[in-house]
């Protein structure tokens, strides 16, 4: 339900007058093409009253629904509902993009005012007693309604929904509910803060160029742009932002840097201080265990699997032990290649975690002859965007054109306009590709407007993907590696399934299992390597030279090299994220000797860590708790999904790409998500795709 995703809060608000309305561009249709935030003259000042105003608003359009004097019907009560707190999810679809891209010291304090707020606007919308009995009453005639599919849906997760968050509790039990909700609001908030200060504080200024040795010209040359950013010119600056820590780890041949910088980066947010995460993850832990036992559920997990493609925590870990299997016997081979050598280079020591990455790319070059450093040149940013624009045209009929008239929120922020091969606009899609110090790390696609159909017409939605992908120097475009490549499409997979949407309802619109959500963004990472998309946009950034058939074949015959490392370090993530929602007690754990113990339980090997460790797993702390393990399930579908296109010897059919768009990326969360994929596949997906495209089996 949109007032509870969006937990806004319900507190003794203040009118807001007129004037001051007028003052706020949320207090207005705007003027922009196709309504899109006017970015420029919207102030950091002007969120908190039109989120007040908002809950103003939306108290009012729930109690005109109480004060119905007609039986509940759906019209009068679900449907609504559904038109509620309309201005909360204008204003709230650009507060937290820009919370998480354009943080601010003045923006995180509003998050901090408003985070209780939100929580305990949610819980009382959840837990209004004559609210639920309205919904029950409607709820229990379903049978008889004449009600469309995407309606019976909605029906019954608005009640789910409702029940779930707590309308079937008791007084003293609905009051704990309540403070519980509270105080996870403001932990998740500081477990964010605090990990976007840590990554931001670690800064590594090298001085001697001796230092540099292995580095590649184009990692260097951004090392130094940083620098002279930060006001050491003649010195090189490294960060634990992807795009400076991860080439240094592959490349630098200075071994006791290399420890520095994992040290640094696998320790975030665990050195004591305002800033340690270790007690608020023990924390958060906690209170969802009781959260879950409030709910009548064993574990966190128990309660987050119901509504999820698993359904129970048992099917998901048996997945995960399968692949962590098979990937740990593979990873444990690689180790083995890649202490021969060091041994063959008489290196005198034990291959350790920071040497994986750089003893790796070693290995790799000398068995297949590929520098992954010189594919760069043929990735820059652009032509891999417009290449993965070209898979969406040949796939679905669809365009880009970038329009310079759309506001945009930072400079390096670029707007298109999608439209359908018969020119009507889709939707506008938004770019954001390079790291900056108030943009939270990693790679999201987020929404400032969700797609909806409405009586006579649609709203269309806003998408944006927000990476941080490496930066462009004086000297060179931004130069992709093959990971960033994948990365985009991923990213740009999700802007689709968000694009193509096209729900009534937003309780169908955004209610998507998170172990269904990244199929329709894996799937497009196999377009991203195939070889006649490779030599549709893959072009030397200086001399526009395709990329080499030769080059092509290398990168095939590596396309599963050290993906024993690469699932096993995910794989252990995912278990570790079970575990801490596997609880069954609320005893706060000590959180570095849970994490000991869980990864010694699964026998990872000492050279792989876990690709995130407890006090900067931000996925569990946000919208994946228990939900980590989605990703290999998703990518189960995803690979028998693309399985559908080679099976036809095109992997552009347009009967398969047509009914994929009909059966998943338009649908949202409006069927069940295993009959939705059997429709489009006519069968339930196998592992074995997925094992073998990763050459585990």
């Amino acid at each position: 339900m949109r007032f509870i995703r969006l937990l806004l809060s319900l507190v003794a608000v203040p009118v807001i007058s007129l004037s001051a309305q007028n003052a706020n561009p949320f207090f207005s249709e705007w003027k922009t093409p196709f309504g899109a935030p006017p970015f420029a003259q919207i102030k950091e000042d002007h969120y908190l009253p039109a989120l007040k105003e908002g809950v103003t608003r939306q108290k009012a359009e729930i109690a005109a629904i109480l004060k119905n004097p007609e039986a509940p019907t759906f019209k009068n009560t679900v449907e609504a509902l559904e038109a509620t707190g309309q201005l909360l999810t204008k204003v709230g679809g650009v507060f937290f993009n820009m919370t998480e891209s354009m943080s601010t010291e003045k923006l995180q304090g509003i998050a901090q005012d408003v985070a209780p707020m939100l929580a305990a606007h949610g819980d009382d919308i959840a837990l209004n007693p004559e609210l639920f009995k309205r919904m029950k009453a409607v709820y229990d005639q379903r049978t008889s309604l004449k009600l469309t599919p995407e309606q019976q849906i909605v029906l019954a997760r608005t009640y789910r929904d409702m029940v779930r968050g707590g309308a079937m509790l008791e007084g003293a039990q609905k009051d704990r509910l309540r403070k519980i909700n509270e105080e996870l609001s403001l932990l998740e908030l500081k477990f964010g803060e605090s990990l976007l200060k840590e990554t931001n504080a670690f800064r590594l200024f090298i001085d001697k160029q001796t230092d540099l040795k292995g580095l590649p010209e184009g990692v260097i040359a951004g090392a130094a742009e940083a620098a002279k950013k930060a006001g050491k010119p003649g010195q090189w600056l490294f960060t634990l932002h992807s795009p400076s820590i991860w080439p240094f780890m592959q490349y630098s041949e200075n071994r006791d840097l290399r420890r520095k910088m994992l040290a640094a980066y696998s320790t975030r947010a665990n050195h004591g201080g305002a800033t340690d995460n270790n007690a608020v993850i023990a924390k958060v832990a906690s209170l969802r265990v009781e959260k879950a036992q409030l709910m009548g559920h064993k574990t966190w997990a128990d309660f987050v699997l119901e509504e999820r493609m698993a359904k129970t925590p048992a099917k998901a870990v048996a997945l995960l032990n399968q692949i962590f299997t098979v990937s740990l016997a593979k990873a444990k081979g690689e180790a083995k290649d890649l202490q021969a050598m060091i041994d063959a280079e008489k290196g005198g020591f034990k291959l350790e975690a920071a040497d994986w990455r750089f003893y790796s790319e070693k290995v790799k070059k000398a068995r297949f002859d590929l520098d992954e450093n010189a594919l760069g040149a043929y990735f820059p940013i652009d032509r891999v965007r417009d290449g993965a624009f070209e898979v969406a045209r040949k796939l679905y009929g669809i365009t880009f054109r970038e329009r310079k008239d759309i506001p945009v929120y930072h400079p390096e922020v670029k707007a298109f306009e999608v439209k359908e091969k018969d020119g009507k606009t889709l939707g506008l899609f938004y770019t954001d590709f390079h790291p900056r110090a108030s943009k939270r790390g990693g790679a999201w696609c987020n929404g400032f407007r969700t797609a909806q159909l409405i009586e006579g017409g649609e709203i269309l939605p806003l998408v944006v993907n927000v990476c941080n992908f490496t930066a462009p120097t004086a000297d060179t475009p931004s130069l992709l590696t093959p990971d960033e490549v994948r990365t985009l499409f991923h990213e740009f997979g999700h802007a689709l399934h968000a694009l193509f949407t096209r729900c009534r309802y937003n309780t169908s619109s955004n209610n998507i299992p998170t172990d269904f959500v990244e199929l329709p963004s894996q799937v497009m990472e196999h377009w991203a390597v195939e070889p006649a998309v490779l030599k549709s946009y893959a072009k030397h950034w200086k001399t526009g030279e395709v990329i080499p058939d030769a080059q092509i074949a290398k990168m095939q015959k590596a396309g599963s090299f050290n993906q024993g490392f690469a699932t096993t370090e995910f794989t252990a993530a995912a278990i570790l994220d079970m575990d801490w929602h596997g609880l069954t007690d609320t005893k706060i754990q000590d959180t570095a000797t849970f994490e000991k113990a869980s990864v010694a339980k699964m026998g990872l090997m000492p050279e792989i860590l876990p690709r995130y460790r407890s006090t900067y797993f931000a996925h569990i702390v946000g919208g994946y708790s228990a939900g980590y393990y989605s990703y290999l399930w998703s990518a189960v579908l995803d690979a028998d999904a693309f399985q559908a296109f080679k099976e036809k010897g095109d992997i552009y059919h347009p009967e398969t790409a047509a009914a994929f768009r009909r059966e998943v990326l338009s649908r949202g969360g409006a069927g069940d998500a295993a009959e939705m994929y059997r429709t489009f596949r006519g069968a339930d997906p196998k592992v074995d795709a997925l094992l073998v495209n990763r050459g585990l089996k």
